[in-house]
């Protein structure tokens, strides 16, 4: 929401300094309706998308709900697995953010854009994804790499 701010901050002083300063009331008054349509479409509409993506991470999943128009909701079970990454650029490491990228292994990764402390939530993933591992799946890692009691001779058994 950086640039969008810049937009809204300069988009209110251009309209400040320059209504007002023509001598027909129409160019003043196109002058207020440009600055308010700049306004409207880089600072209002960022803003809405913005406010309409919602993160939730609990322990047994990620739920992901996003749209304003058309809402979309998706969940990543941690107990199915998936890879996690944190891609920053220089403004996110300014503030500690960063994008947490989740590969499922579907056709698209899952993005969670300026996620603030990204690190940390990688991290959290990551214990999370350990912690809820499939029973199934644990027991038979467990089985297959538990030692035998039986003792193996080379070829004989």
């Amino acid at each position: 929401m950086f640039w969008p701010s810049l937009v809204l901050i300069g988009g209110v002083g251009s309209i400040a300094y320059f209504y007002g300063r023509f001598d027909g009331e129409w160019q003043n008054l196109a002058v207020l309706a440009g600055g308010a349509a700049v306004i409207v479409l880089l600072w209002m509409l960022p803003l809405l998308f913005w406010l309409a993506k919602r993160y939730i991470i609990t322990t047994r999943r990620i739920v992901l709900r996003y749209g304003l128009f058309v809402r979309t909701r998706q969940e990543l079970l941690h107990s199915r697995g998936y890879d996690v990454s944190v891609r920053k650029n220089a403004m996110q490491s300014l503030f500690r953010s960063g994008n947490v990228i989740i590969n499922t292994g579907l056709e698209n990764p899952v993005v969670m854009r300026d996620a603030p402390s990204a690190d940390l939530v990688q991290s959290a993933l990551h214990d999370l994804m350990e912690k809820s591992l499939n029973p199934i799946a644990a027991r038979r890692q467990a089985e297959q790499s538990g030692a035998s009691d039986e003792t193996t001779v080379w070829g004989v058994r």
